[in-house]
């Protein structure tokens, strides 16, 4: 009886394994068709995407993942000026120089490393690197023979030297730039306002200084009339409550106040003295900001094929 029900069994399960068998590569090559392949150029569309869509962070992600996966590529060069130019979006602008320097170092002399460079000096610009901004623009007009390039990366040092109020190597770069840009530039109106920072409203610092030797004089000289009226108040207070203390004996104290009133004399002149130099800064900050609302042509340049999803170009914006 045990034989028989054992040969039942095995007739049972025999048709089911070589159905199984027989199914099997059918769901397999099912399985194996509905694999996701993502070829190069997949790849660098969908990070344009993220980028045109203004996801820079997920960007970077993508633009990375392209060049880790596919580094012969010939979109690598673009996918790293993509990087850049998403964390410059971001805000996240020292990460965007680092980016834009590796760009650089790899490809030197290529019209996406020139765009990076001018972008960086941007970024530059924008933490008041200055001095790193000139330094690359610099190297940029060592990068390209193309006169108008040349023209660009001149009028960019010199708004360079207008943030610094440097007005005299402003204008000197300003008119590297040969005539036939000098209109697109609109350097007849920028040279007529930075003539005009000669009469620009300054106070003199050491003048603030010698006429607070009367408390609160150098501040009202310098417009600060609330400070003005702080420090004379607070230096006649402690000057007479010293006198006070010594006309009734009270030496100690008269001495310990006359001390702490010197400490308050010294910070009133010192506090004059700052206050010409906030003065004279807050003026020309001001006119810096005009002169960028009337005259400042805005330039952005992007990659000559494809980065970040843009096309070369040069848009010209001017602020009224």
């Amino acid at each position: 009886m045990e034989m028989i029900k054992a040969s039942c069994r095995i007739d049972r399960v025999v048709p089911v394994l070589s159905f199984f068998f027989l199914l099997a590569p059918a769901v397999f090559a099912g399985a194996a068709g509905s694999t996701i392949v993502i070829d190069a150029d997949h790849q660098f569309r969908f990070a344009e995407h993220c980028f045109s869509t203004h996801q820079y962070d997920r960007a970077i992600g993508e633009y990375q993942r392209y060049i880790y996966f596919f580094p012969e590529g010939d979109k690598v060069e673009s996918a790293m000026v993509g990087i850049a130019m998403s964390y410059m979006y971001n805000g996240r602008l020292t990460e965007a120089i680092e980016a834009f320097e590796a760009v650089l170092k790899k490809y030197k002399d290529t019209d996406k490393a020139i765009k990076s460079s001018l972008w960086m000096s941007e970024c530059q610009s924008a933490r008041k690197d200055f001095g790193g901004a000139l330094l690359t623009l610099q190297n940029t007009l060592m990068l390209s023979a193309d006169p108008d390039l040349k023209d660009e990366v001149h009028y960019r040092m010199g708004w360079v030297y207008v943030e610094m109020a440097d007005w005299e190597k402003a204008w000197r770069s300003f008119d590297k730039i040969r005539n036939e840009n000098r209109d697109r530039y609109l350097l007849e109106k920028i040279s007529a306002e930075i003539d005009r920072t000669a009469s620009l409203p300054q106070k003199d610092p050491a003048l603030a200084g010698l006429l607070s030797i009367v408390p609160g004089a150098g501040q009202a000289y310098c417009g600060r009339y609330h400070d003005a009226a702080i420090a004379f108040l607070l230096n006649f207070g402690l000057a007479y409550a010293a006198y006070e203390c010594f006309d009734q004996g009270l030496n100690g104290l008269g001495a310990v106040i006359s001390f702490v009133e010197l400490g308050f004399y010294a910070g009133n002149i010192y506090g004059a003295v700052s206050s010409a130099h906030k003065t004279n800064r807050s003026v020309t900050e001001s006119f810096i900001e005009t002169l960028k609302q009337q005259t400042k042509i805005q330039l952005s340049s992007a990659s000559d094929d494809e980065a970040g999803g843009k096309k070369i170009w040069l848009s010209f914006h001017i602020r009224f």
